[in-house]
């Protein structure tokens, strides 16, 4: 691949930022990535790439914009004139999302028009295509109709994350078939990995199990212990989406792993892993439940397998040992 394939990253810093910038860097792409600039700036996720060189080599370069601010999108496609664009930026936590609706419908369903616009703007004036990548999210389907889950499910979102997701879900579609864009859609199901930011479900367990472990901490406050993920690695999510950029045809996928577990099962993994009884350490509160619940969600990745050629590589529980050994080594720091 020629390092002249350039790609755009929004929320380059998150989990799959960083993954994918990993990915995208390893095929011989120039990596650009939008960084918001803010009081506290966390690039603890991609630091390691700028400390191998790539930053100096020309490879991985950072850009300040926001998904809020229209203007900015336009000037970064017209800066760095991307082949294409994988648009992860988002306020991605689904229980923040009902304490900041608002700033969760700017980011992640307004921002994808501002980015589809800027995108559209940029094509018609340079008259070179860009590929887009939306991150869709298995939470649309909330209150599930069919289980598992495919791309014909009705969605029915049950928080103003999974709502604002069905939005940039839906403008992404519309923009593919009203203005011709190569746009596809990745309804990614919980991918989790040791830079899974700390406070979703996965990582405040293997945290917890290895401070517990390491005499840090005592006990760990959880939620409804029954509701089932289907969860994967997002290092394996990441490939996806760089395999749907490369079709000839934009369209939308399901990614998942086909199989489903509880935050119960979770917390036995983890904690077994350190030879702990988590009935021990896992405490339950109401107030860590959700306002509006989704118990059970279930991917079936047949399209993607079949289309795309791809396929989960780590099982759920090689998954959790993975961030538990990764949490005990910063437990020990």
């Amino acid at each position: 691949m020629s390092a002249s394939r350039r790609a755009f990253i929004t929320g380059i810093s998150g989990q799959d930022g960083s993954y994918l910038a990993e990915f995208l860097l390893s095929k011989g792409y120039e990596v650009h990535g939008m960084l918001r600039r803010t009081s506290h700036l966390s690039r603890a996720r991609i630091d390691g790439l700028c400390e191998r060189g790539a930053a100096s080599e020309g490879c991985l370069q950072l850009h300040y914009g926001d998904m809020t601010d229209s203007m900015s999108l336009v000037r970064l496609m017209r800066d760095i004139q991307p082949h294409e664009v994988y648009n992860l930026a988002a306020q991605s936590h689904v229980r923040i999302s009902f304490e900041q609706p608002n700033y969760t419908a700017e980011v992640s369903a307004l921002g994808v028009l501002g980015m589809l616009d800027a995108i559209r703007e940029f094509q018609h004036q340079s008259g070179q295509e860009v590929r887009f990548y939306q991150a869709s999210s298995s939470e649309m389907f909330g209150n599930v109709q069919e289980s598992p889950q495919r791309e014909t499910t009705p969605f029915a979102p049950r928080s103003p994350y999974g709502v604002a997701k069905l939005y940039g879900h839906w403008i992404t579609v519309n923009y593919r078939e009203s203005y011709g864009l190569h746009a596809s859609s990745g309804i990614l199901f919980n991918h989790e990995s040791p830079r899974r930011g700390e406070n979703f479900v996965t990582r405040k367990v293997t945290q917890a199990a290895a401070r517990i472990k390491r005499g840090l901490q005592k006990t760990v406050t959880l939620g409804n212990l029954e509701a089932r993920r289907d969860w994967g690695f997002a290092g394996d999510f990441v490939k996806a989406m760089w395999c749907m950029l490369q079709q000839d045809k934009p369209e939308d996928y399901v990614i998942a792993t086909g199989s489903s577990h509880s935050v119960r099962e979770l917390c036995q993994i983890a904690f077994e892993h350190v030879g702990l009884d988590y009935h021990d350490y896992v405490e339950h509160d109401v107030r860590f439940e959700r306002p509006a619940e989704v118990d059970h969600l279930l991917g079936d990745a047949r399209k993607a397998r079949e289309i795309l050629g791809w396929k989960p590589s780590i099982c759920f529980k090689d998954l959790i040992v993975m961030m538990v050994e990764s949490d005990l080594k910063l437990a020990a720091k």
